[in-house]
């Protein structure tokens, strides 16, 4: 029952952002946003540009996933889904709040991941580094939704939501930054990026252990 409730939970959550098309673009628009608007302040120098790749698709990221995230459960508080989860007893509440960040990180960084390549190439990002970028974006996006996810828990029952969640999301997430653009950086100039990655990968096995039960203890006082 419990995965028949999560695998529902995330059909619909799916369905909703393909029926926003506009929602489900937004990840698109902001990188290639980025992407074209820099160079105009900083010039089309292929080394300048270069250099600076992996913190302008890192950024697009970072605003993509935080764009959707005041929404992330303040219809479901409004509607009464919510407390719905708690009465309702199909399926643990820890395993749906789960569902929906894993769905948040799929409408919201799985479109940067694919993308990432064509950027990169449009940003002169040396060959050599692209898998580095790859896979500095399949473990950390993951770690935004999460960290995402708490702070929009945590901001739920406030008037001004955004502002908070702007608040608390950027001193959590400044690490992954940190690790992700420095073993890119690391992988351009032609040096190891282990080490980077390691600590990323630290950071999204300290996210997937303690967010999602942060974010579901946040959620229950929102509803008690």
């Amino acid at each position: 029952m419990t995965v028949a409730r999560m695998t529902a939970l995330l059909r619909r959550d799916l369905r909703l952002a393909l029926r926003h098309g506009g929602e489900s673009l937004m990840p698109l628009i902001f990188l290639f946003s980025v992407i074209i608007l820099v160079p105009l302040g900083v010039g089309p120098g292929p080394n300048l540009l270069a250099s600076i790749a992996p913190g302008m698709i890192w950024v697009a990221a970072l605003l993509a996933s935080l764009l959707a995230l005041e929404q992330l459960f303040r219809p479901d508080l409004e509607d009464g889904t919510l407390e719905q989860w708690w009465v309702g007893g199909t399926a643990p509440p820890g395993a749906l709040v789960v569902t929906r960040l894993f769905s948040h990180w799929l409408v919201t960084g799985v479109p940067v991941i694919l993308f990432a390549p064509l950027a990169a190439q449009m940003l002169y990002l040396p060959s050599d580094a692209l898998p580095t970028l790859m896979l500095s974006l399949l473990i950390g996006t993951p770690v935004l939704s999460l960290v995402g996810g708490l702070a929009s828990a945590l901001t739920l029952g406030t008037n001004r939501g955004s502002v908070l969640l702007s608040i608390l999301v950027f001193p959590m997430v400044v690490p992954v930054l940190i690790f992700a653009t420095g073993a890119v950086t690391a992988a351009a100039e032609g040096f190891s990026a282990r080490a980077h990655l390691g600590l990323l990968t630290a950071l999204l096995i300290l996210a997937v252990t303690l967010a999602p039960l942060a974010t579901t203890a946040a959620l229950r006082l929102n509803i008690e």
